[in-house]
């Protein structure tokens, strides 16, 4: 009886039958004693898989437990096929961030790495850099290689650089259209073991063109106007050489804001100022927020870039009255802009940003630029007109319209005679004939894409399709074709040549309405190419052609990042690879 006791006070205060759960009843003849076995059976057995649990009238069956197998304790190796996809990838990454190969060593990076996949095994960097790395290269190239080879025409441009290691290099990147979209590709940038010579160099460049198999489909190679690199590719390769547009755009502003130098310099040392001055630059932020205005820093300009002039000077004008406030509070001993040179700042920024847009146009790498040159050049030389018949009321301003308008006529007043240009600008769709002020560099210029389509698919004559055709030349000979040959002679038209066809295809191109500026005029020659074969043919070899060499220069700038103190041992061979897969890689 204690027992029971005992039993049914747990029940009473812990049992689920307290809380209202309801439990089974069993009904049995063996007496108290039984009926009480049957109370505690039912409520000692609820852990039995066989018997559903019952909570607040809701049937639950319990689920089964599973027995742990020896998988749990051990890590399947991973496929060969994903380790090598997964060490690619890994490649892939480095190249494309600019990591160093040691990351594979760093302790977060091998935690990290360990929970995504415990069966990954890192591999060493040595097995990346000496055997990951190349195969990718290898295989990346061979790709881009196979794509090359259906360019009729390719436009080269290249730009040597040294990098923080004191190693010079050389860039050569390849432009072409391939299925009427404009294609490009580093082809190489590798090191300049001896001195820079133009004979060097162009041995350098025969290399590449020879390795890549496009010596025979330069069109023309872009650079910019340095004498070493020029020489080799006119006296040694007679290449056509194009002058990178922006690199002149550069020379021509970088000279004449020596104008206005005075002011420039007051400008630059206020920057420099907070740019030093923690305490300086943090109660401009304040001044700024406090006028609710959006914290903005102040930006510096680089002497061999004359836009980020046009930058320092654009964010300086933004906060000009913050600026003015916090240079009274802090006391700086700084030269300080009067009313009128906050004028004249104010002109001059009017008068350099429609370079600094053409700049950033011209500068595109995935559309065509070369078309729009001439276009581009006018329509600065006529910004520059007006600024000289509104003349400023300021000294320094007026000299600085003069000296833009002067080199501007000294470096483009013939650039509408620049053949590969005027072409180019002519078979554009959006622009054609309209582009040229001078008319008659508009009609040399279609006279010379007629011919040059005149050579590309010579036609034939009928009877000189005939006479290449054994049938058709013994069907002639049979006497019985002869009346029918005499009635129908006259209404046969007269045989065309390839000359005659290309003009038609001229003439026929010109009379298409104009595309709106802003279309692709890739897009339309993809439409139209059926129609004009030979034009279209032609177009290949000429809006392939691009306006500047800014894409070289973009690698060299991007390779500085590879140096830096976690990886500055990398040799010659490496930072070839590496440059490649970073600029081709999708």
């Amino acid at each position: 009886m204690g027992l029971l006791a005992q039993v049914r006070t747990g029940t009473e205060d812990d049992s689920p039958a307290a809380s209202g759960a309801v439990f089974p009843t069993r009904t049995s003849s063996a007496g108290p004693s039984t009926a009480l076995a049957g109370t505690l059976t039912t409520s000692t057995v609820s852990s039995t898989p066989a018997e559903p649990t019952t909570m607040q009238g809701a049937v639950r069956p319990r689920r089964p437990q599973q027995q742990t197998s020896m998988s749990s304790f051990v890590t399947r190796p991973m496929d060969p096929l994903r380790q090598s996809k997964l060490n690619e990838a890994l490649v892939r990454m480095i190249a494309c961030d600019f990591q160093p190969f040691s990351i594979v060593e760093d302790k977060g990076f091998k935690e990290y790495s360990h929970l995504l996949d415990p069966s990954y095994s890192l591999p060493s960097r040595k097995t990346l850099s000496k055997t990951v790395m190349p195969r990718l290269y290898e295989k990346l190239r061979g790709d881009i290689i196979d794509k090359i080879k259906i360019a009729s025409a390719v436009c080269l441009t290249t730009d040597c650089w040294t990098s923080l290691t004191t190693t010079s290099y050389m860039t050569v990147t390849c432009h072409f259209i391939g299925g009427h979209l404009k294609v490009l590709y580093l082809l190489d940038c590798f090191a300049l073991t001896d001195r820079h010579t133009a004979a060097h160099l162009a041995r350098e460049l025969t290399r590449v063109t020879n390795e890549w198999g496009v010596g025979d489909k330069i069109v023309a190679c872009v650079t910019d106007n340095a004498s070493n690199i020029v020489s080799p590719l006119k006296d040694h390769l007679h290449w056509d050489h194009i002058p990178c547009f922006a690199h002149m755009l550069n020379l021509i502003v970088r000279a004449a804001l020596q104008e206005v130098q005075a002011i420039l310099q007051k400008v630059k040392t206020i920057v420099e100022y907070f740019h030093r001055s923690t305490v300086a630059s943090d109660k401009l932020k304040d001044t700024q927020k406090q006028m609710c205005q959006e914290p903005l820093r102040l930006e510096q300009d680089v002497a061999t870039r004359w836009n980020s002039t046009y930058y320092m000077l654009k964010r300086f004008m933004e906060i000009k009255d913050p600026i003015i406030s916090t240079l009274a509070l802090t006391n700086a001993s700084l030269p300080n802009l009067s009313p009128d040179e906050w004028e004249m700042s104010r002109e001059i920024l009017d008068i350099i940003k429609p370079f600094e847009e053409v700049t950033t146009e011209v500068s595109a790498e995935k559309f065509v630029t070369a078309s729009k040159v001439i276009l581009m050049t006018r329509g600065l030389q006529k910004i520059v007109v007006r600024y000289q018949r509104n003349p400023s009321s300021f000294g320094p301003v007026k000299k600085l319209v003069d000296f833009l308008m002067s080199e501007m006529t000294r470096r483009f007043g013939k650039v509408e005679h620049i053949e590969k240009l005027a072409d180019a600008t002519c078979l554009d769709p959006r622009f054609k004939k309209q582009a040229f002020v001078n008319h008659q560099a508009a009609e040399d210029t279609v006279k010379r894409v007629t011919a040059a389509a005149a050579a590309i698919n010579p036609a034939q004559s009928e009877e000189e399709e005939n006479a290449s055709d054994p049938s058709a030349t013994a069907s002639t000979r049979a006497m019985f074709w002869e009346d029918f040959d005499e009635r129908v002679a006259s209404l046969r038209p007269s045989a065309t040549t390839s000359k005659t066809d290309a003009m038609m295809e001229m003439r026929a191109y010109l009379a298409e309405p104009l595309l709106p500026r802003t279309s692709d005029p890739l897009a339309w020659w993809r439409r139209c190419s059926a129609v004009y074969k030979t034009l279209s043919e032609v177009m290949k070899a000429r809006l392939c052609i691009v306006a500047t060499s800014v894409l070289s220069e973009r690698i060299s700038s991007k390779t500085g990042q590879i140096f830096s103190d976690r990886r500055n041992r990398l040799s010659p061979s490496k930072v070839r690879e590496l440059v490649f897969l970073n600029a081709n890689m999708p």
